[in-house]
């Protein structure tokens, strides 16, 4: 059996697992956040809070790989698909921070839309992190990633018709400008979350 999928090292495994975990907490708050209107201050308190444990998980794996001789694949796949599991959760906190420190009590549609595709995206990911050190699932976890990259495309539309609809109609070009900001944060962290995509497909294949 390759080392890569040896139980001794599926300590690696449930680092990318917690990261993904809180990913998807950050995402369900922030569409409560853009759906519900209320207690803006709490519900973004509570989003810095998720990115905050997103970090300690983060610096949890960088730790563990500094003391592991043997890992399940190599250490600089290990370290960027930890990293961008933490941007995705950094990208949805500057989009949620954006929201407190620019007054926004209005939230456009698509605010929402790429909120919930970003959980869509999560959960397609979560399911392929799970699945990514178990040899027979293999071809699950590529099938996983080729919807990771299909719903991202759906995230580019999104930004795209949002963009569209600002210019068109949104006059106040302070608040064109604030709206413009938050929605692309939230389309990088659909962009991050394809980028641990192509990670996961790359340890995959390199196992051919």
């Amino acid at each position: 059996m390759l080392k890569r999928f040896l139980p001794k090292e599926t300590a690696f495994f449930e680092f990318f697992e917690r990261q993904i975990a809180l990913t998807i907490k950050g995402a369900e708050e922030f569409i409560e956040l853009v759906t519900k209107g209320d207690n803006i201050e709490d519900r973004v308190l509570r989003i810095k809070e998720i990115e905050h444990q997103s970090d300690s998980v983060t610096h949890e794996c960088y730790s563990a790989l500094r003391k592991t001789f043997i890992t399940p694949f190599d250490r600089t796949e290990i370290i960027a698909m930890i990293k961008k599991l933490d941007d995705i959760m950094d990208a949805t906190d500057s989009a949620a921070e954006r929201i407190l420190i620019y007054e926004v009590t209005e939230f456009l549609p698509e605010m929402k839309e790429l909120a919930l595709l970003l959980t869509t995206i999560s959960m397609e990911l979560q399911q392929a992190l799970k699945m990514l050190n178990k040899p027979k699932r293999r071809e699950a976890v590529l099938n996983s990633c080729l919807i990771i990259h299909k719903l991202e495309n759906s995230g580019d539309d999104i930004l795209r018709k949002g963009l569209a609809r600002l210019f068109k109609e949104e006059k106040d070009p302070i608040k064109l400008i604030k709206y413009k900001e938050i929605l692309q944060d939230l389309e990088c962290a659909t962009d991050y979350a394809e980028e641990v995509a192509n990670l996961i497909e790359g340890v995959i294949l390199e196992e051919d």
